[in-house]
């Protein structure tokens, strides 16, 4: 709770908003000065020329009504509101990617689909993998159109859209008779799914502030991998139920309830005030922010308002076609923004999550165990993996993204080897198979804690941070892109994997940790602590891939803020203000480079913690 208060202590853009350059020019304003005075009679901001409204939104159902969203007295509990129901819904996403783990071992199911048993051939492995990950062409298609949708017609009309897609997803995938029916019931849900997944961090990022948005998207995805879970127990307890074909399509049929909570109950929330802003109802956007801020929104709504009026001036980079084949330097600078968010969703999945939680009962059978055992174990994998989450509400916004990612890459790697050399043992029949089996499920416990504290969160936070307000839902979208890449092909060529490979399937696991790591290092800026429209700065004058080169280009600019590999303190802001230093490290690189040569001899542990914490890692 300690840190939703903090989100209440001041306008999260009064003090910490960096403008682009190309925006200063409609004003210079003095961060310290507070509101001004008159500032709804301010031309410089008022003169805004908002792009009509499109013509075919109202063929959309739902949407933001200001008479209709709920009311409370504190912004507290609006906020705890917001935070509960994105839970609900990143809950859904969880419980709709993991219901299939089961569901794959349903004998019914098999006949069904006409794949018998799945060991049997490699045809019935490619059935296998392909049922399941044909989801994510699914979740591609619905991210992209969302992304769209959500900038043309609303964060709240784009959910509808996804839960109407989802609903019926649903419905033909618990109804399905044969393997063709299942993959276009899955392409349909998986469109719904990757819609509501497009939108809602996005959302929800942007109805919060700069200083907690780690921490709110760490409490979601505590309820995201609830639902996975969820969705693990009620199939294992529906796997008792002697009518098999109702064992494997209760659970599926189940998802139709969060669809509904989703789909109704996000009318009556309120709308991202940024994208209020954008669409010129300035006296809605103020009225939200009202309500889930304490205190005066004055000077928020004014840096609102500032950004909106250069980012409308750059609308033509809003469009997909634009982001990856740029004109000018300032759609060049979003390219470089959708890589890093695709790129990141990919490596997320590289790391082997999807490996372990989907497949993870035919990992611990291949270890030794049978299969009642082994089922038992991948549940109670999926609660441990659920408690994890709780670590990265403390880890991501204390120790910044960079950080929490590679000493998770480390430690996951660690983990993988082990489990790897264990597993091999495990597969040989002797006196000691059970020791080794045990230590198999001991590391495998161990990675999903690991990558729950660590990997989980940042790859969905990360693009809300990144992307300018007028191209925040495609950003979301491009980053489901990624994401629907990497689990496609990760499911798709599981099944091949531990039966050509077996324990080297985890060895494979580990050489991709260690093979994510340089990437993360030296492309990723850190975004902790700093503004939603902050890192502006960063993209236009970093003029480099290599986030270190970029810091050195951003201080050679004149510009303030320009150590981009460590986390932004709260201090610094204050500095800020004053015109004092901005950052996080009081000495420059030659001076660190000329030291280090001096004293690695002599303070070798010393001159590497350093180095470590100026590469933003410790």
């Amino acid at each position: 709770m300690a840190a939703e208060q903090e989100v209440f202590q001041g306008s999260p853009l009064s003090s910490d908003t960096q403008i682009p350059k190309e925006a200063q020019k409609y004003e210079e304003v003095d961060p310290s000065a507070g509101p001004p005075a008159n500032d709804a009679k301010d031309e410089s901001y008022d003169n805004i020329d908002y792009p009509p409204p499109w013509k075919w939104e109202r063929f959309f159902i739902g949407g933001y009504n200001q008479s209709r969203m709920f009311k409370f007295k504190k912004p507290k509990t609006m906020y705890t509101a917001i935070n509960l129901f994105a839970g609900v819904a990143i809950m859904f996403y969880g419980y709709d990617q993991g219901v299939m783990s089961q569901v794959n071992l349903n004998e019914d199911y098999w006949n069904h689909m006409g794949i018998n048993s799945p060991m049997g051939n490699s045809r019935n492995v490619a059935a296998e993998g392909g049922i399941v990950s044909v989801y994510y062409g699914g979740t591609l298609i619905g991210a992209l159109v969302a992304g769209s949708l959500a900038d043309r017609a609303g964060r709240i009309k784009a959910v509808v859209f996804g839960s109407m897609w989802a609903l019926l997803g649903a419905v033909l995938q618990a109804s399905a008779q044969n393997i063709a029916w299942m993959c276009c019931a899955r392409v349909i849900a998986g469109i719904g799914v990757g819609a509501i997944d497009c939108v809602i961090p996005v959302w929800s990022a942007e109805v919060s502030s700069h200083s907690a948005r780690g921490t709110f998207l760490a409490v979601e995805f505590f309820m995201n991998i609830g639902g996975l879970a969820l969705a693990y127990w009620i199939e294992y307890f529906a796997y008792l139920n002697p009518n098999k074909s109702m064992a494997w399509r209760t659970p599926l049929a189940l998802q139709i309830i969060f669809i509904i909570i989703i789909g109704v109950g996000v009318n009556y929330f309120p709308e991202s005030p940024r994208w209020l802003m954008k669409v010129g109802r300035e006296e809605e956007a103020q009225n939200v922010l009202k309500a889930t801020r304490e205190g005066d929104v004055q000077y928020e709504l004014k840096e609102i308002k500032k950004v909106v009026k250069f980012e409308l001036e750059t609308s033509t980079a809003n469009h997909y076609w634009a982001m990856l084949f740029p004109k000018d330097k300032y759609s060049r600078g979003l390219r470089w923004r959708v890589f890093l968010a695709v790129w990141l969703q990919i490596m997320q999945e590289l790391v082997g999550i999807g490996v372990i939680t989907v497949y993870a009962i035919d990992l611990f059978e291949d270890a030794g165990f049978g299969e009642e055992l082994s089922k038992l174990l991948a549940g109670f994998n999926n609660l441990s993996y659920m408690l994890s989450v709780i670590f990265a509400v403390y880890t991501l916004d204390r120790f910044g993204r960079r950080s929490t990612m590679v000493w998770g890459s480390v430690a996951m790697a660690l983990i993988l080897l082990v489990a790897g050399i264990l597993d091999k043992f495990a597969q040989v029949k002797g006196p000691n198979q059970h020791a080794y089996g045990a230590g198999v499920a001991t590391f495998t416990f161990l990675y999903t804690a690991t990558f729950g504290a660590t990997w989980l969160t940042t790859p969905w936070l990360y693009p809300t941070e990144i992307f300018p307000l007028n191209v925040r839902a495609k950003g979301g979208a491009w980053s489901v892109v990624g994401w629907s890449i990497g689990n496609g092909v990760i499911t798709m060529i599981t099944p091949f994997l531990f039966q050509a490979i077996s324990y080297g399937t985890l060895l494979l696991l580990f050489g991709l940790n260690i093979f994510c790591l340089p990437f993360v290092i030296l492309m990723y800026p850190e975004t902790s602590g700093r503004s939603l429209e902050q890192m502006d700065a960063f993209f236009e004058n970093g003029n480099s891939w290599n986030v270190f080169k970029a810091s050195r280009n951003i201080k050679d600019a004149g510009i303030e803020d320009w150590r981009w590999t460590k986390k932004m303190q709260e201090e610094d802001f204050e500095e800020l203000e004053q015109g004092g230093k901005t950052s996080n490290a009081g000495r420059s690189p030659e001076e660190d480079e000329k030291d280090a040569r001096l004293s690695w001899k002599k303070r070798p542990a010393y001159t590497f913690r350093r180095k470590a914490s100026n590469a933003g890692l410790m």
